[in-house]
């Protein structure tokens, strides 16, 4: 996780994981592996000022010292933490995918491998509530102060050693802790911002992501030209900030100041 290549890094493990191509209408109907169906869904504006609905104090303070790390802040723009998505996980977690609502929960629960999915008896709800928990109680043993009040080389050595499985947690492996912590930061990164990450469209307007889809017609024959277009979230066609057509698609504007259609 060093700093200066760290953004252009997970990047590259949200594209592997398909999160960079999911178009906005496919995270609202089928949103894995966002779970967005799970969370009521919110405006972009709103879901700033509204309060945490499972998180504590405490574990808010973890989580945003966590996400600044995984995705960090630099000159390309803002990162995990400004583009709001510890305010994601929390709805995630108060949501049916915190408490695993749709997926069986049922026991025996070995150790499995990755083709055999979700091993643990813990729903994502509790693997949070016991990893940041024990994490800290190990950052206080260690260094006597809490995983957030630490410099942020140290909580750089307590992620390595989570993401190393170099450090033992009381109830949950701390490998499966991080492993969901980074697929969950990557998620709120650039799923659509009416699930509350994705601030400003902050994680789309960096990878040139132009949101909900539009009628792309007129750019069939235009070859190995960019689409450069200002990013339409769910949030702006509801709330009847971004135009669309008869038929509901949205109008992008491109970045020239010319209509996408």
């Amino acid at each position: 996780m060093n700093e200066p290549s760290g953004r252009r890094r997970f990047l590259k493990s949200a594209a592997a994981m398909g999160a960079v191509a999911l178009p906005a209408p496919a995270l609202a109907a089928d949103p894995h592996p966002a779970h967005a169906q799970h969370a009521v869904p919110r405006s972009a504006a709103g879901a700033a000022s509204r309060p945490y609905m499972f998180l504590s104090q405490a574990e808010v303070a973890f989580l945003d010292a966590a996400v600044s790390h995984l995705i960090p802040r630099d000159e390309l723009g803002p990162g995990a933490k400004e583009a709001g998505v510890t305010y994601f996980i929390d709805q995630q977690l108060f949501g049916g995918y915190g408490s695993m609502a749709k997926k069986y929960t049922q026991g025996p629960w070995p150790e499995g491998t990755p083709q055999q999915g979700y091993q643990s008896p813990l729903t994502p709800a509790g693997v949070y509530r016991a990893g940041i928990r024990d994490t800290n109680a190990y950052c206080e043993k260690t260094y006597r102060r809490s995983f957030d009040k630490l410099p942020r080389a140290q909580q750089e050595e307590v992620l390595k050693g989570l993401d190393g499985g170099k450090i033992e947690l009381e109830q949950v492996r701390a490998q499966f802790f991080f492993n969901m912590l980074l697929a969950n930061t990557v998620e709120g990164f650039f799923a659509d911002p009416v699930y509350g990450g994705n601030r400003d469209k902050a994680g789309w307007k960096l990878v040139g992501f132009p949101g909900v889809a539009a009628v792309y017609t007129p750019f069939i024959e235009k070859h190995n030209v960019p689409y450069r277009a200002q990013p339409v979230s769910i949030a702006d066609i509801t709330g009847k900030i971004a135009r669309v057509d008869e038929h509901g698609h949205a109008v992008h504007v491109m970045l020239d100041g010319k209509a996408g259609v």
